[in-house]
């Protein structure tokens, strides 16, 4: 039989109090691997048009990806683990820790479910113990190099559920199959996803999705006392 429950959480702004995204931008800036000023700017404008609502995912990816095509697969790795070790591991708060394990602990099926790919946000599923990542793919060669592209759909909007959906089946379930459903996020453009979990949470939501959940009644919490500043 499948779990009773079903606990999916969003991870920037939800569970970490940053946008690892952004984090990561800044990171090859520091490395001076990108153009600086160009690289910032264009991070500012996608940050944005994601607040806003308006993000253009194809264009942002062509950005996000683009940089890990320019280098080997083992360097990248190298700037990674010390990426986590230095931007995303001090940043994690016992109370995110605490409601992934209240889950755990009531024998939930979780997963962390982002647009962020699963090159940058893996190991920070691994730090949370949640075994089930559904992030955007990234394309990779016959050897094992990223190509700079997306793979598949991406993990964003109506695209979550999809691949949630997607997901599911492949364990021969459905949203359905459970009992109690979460779906944990601060940002409206998770609306699609929230609106099919039966118990939506708004998780240090961003004023639009404060307002939304304040109107349907969704439970509102705040994990973190103020959002870091990626």
């Amino acid at each position: 039989m499948p779990p009773q429950s079903l606990a999916l959480f969003d991870l920037d702004h939800t569970l970490l109090p940053l946008d690892s995204d952004v984090a990561w931008a800044d990171e090859l800036v520091k490395r001076g691997v990108v153009d600086a000023q160009w690289h910032r700017h264009r991070n500012d404008y996608f940050f944005a048009q994601y607040k806003a609502g308006t993000l253009n995912i194809g264009e942002f990816l062509q950005f996000q990806l683009g940089p890990l095509a320019a280098h080997s697969r083992a360097t990248l790795e190298s700037w990674r683990a010390e990426f986590l070790a230095h931007e995303i591991l001090p940043h994690i708060r016992p109370e995110a820790r605490d409601l992934v394990k209240t889950h755990q602990d009531e024998g939930a099926l979780c997963a962390i479910v982002t647009a962020t790919n699963e090159f940058i946000t893996a190991p920070i599923a691994e730090v949370f113990g949640i075994p089930h990542l559904i992030a955007t793919l990234v394309e990779t060669d016959a050897q094992g190099e990223f190509t700079g592209r997306p793979r598949g759909l991406p993990s964003f909007r109506e695209g979550k559920v999809t691949r949630v959906q997607q997901w599911l089946a492949e364990m021969g379930l459905g949203l359905e199959s459970f009992r109690t459903s979460y779906f944990y996020s601060d940002s409206l453009n998770d609306l699609p996803l929230l609106a099919q979990v039966s118990h939506p949470v708004a998780v240090n939501p961003d004023p639009r999705l404060a307002a939304h959940a304040a109107e349907q009644g969704w439970p509102v919490l705040s994990l973190f006392a103020s959002k870091d500043n990626a």
